[in-house]
């Protein structure tokens, strides 16, 4: 995602989040901490039709956000986008990859079980309209503790 691409983002965000959406600035701080995020855009010949950012700070990375317009939903671009942050979390050294979901979208929550994510707690309320965010955990790197006992050591 560059900053030219933020109008558009925003806009979509606007659409696809009417409750819960950023603020235009936000983007624009979050694409200058380069050192700690990375953000993506999908983009067909119709303009960009998903996006996603990743915010991480060894030893954990956080899915910031993540969204596919719904016409192009099925197609496999937020897998390509989890794919992208779950390289970029593990080339920036996380253990884990930590992100909120709302519990009543089943799609994606569909989508992070597929890659391997789970459950690990639920926030009640937390969106401004009352519906609770499960808090999804992908471990990238196993436990010390179940690593050394594998390793048959105490």
């Amino acid at each position: 995602m560059t900053l030219d691409d933020v109008p558009t983002v925003n806009a979509l965000e606007q659409r696809l989040f009417p409750n819960d959406a950023w603020p235009l600035q936000m983007f624009f701080d979050e694409l200058s901490q380069t050192t700690t995020r990375r953000y993506l855009v999908a983009e067909t010949t119709t303009g960009i039709v998903g996006y996603a950012g990743l915010m991480c700070i060894e030893p954990i990375a956080d899915v910031q956000t993540i969204a596919v317009v719904p016409e192009f939903e099925g197609r496999g671009i937020g897998s390509a986008l989890l794919t992208r942050l779950i390289d970029e979390a593990r080339r920036r050294g996380a253990a884990d990859v930590l992100l909120e979901v709302r519990s009543d979208n089943p799609r994606a929550q569909q989508l992070y079980l597929r890659f391997g994510f789970e459950q690990i707690h639920l926030r009640r309320k937390y969106y401004r309209d009352g519906v609770d965010a499960l808090i999804m955990r992908l471990q990238l790197t196993e436990p010390e503790n179940h690593r050394s006992t594998e390793a048959g050591q105490p």
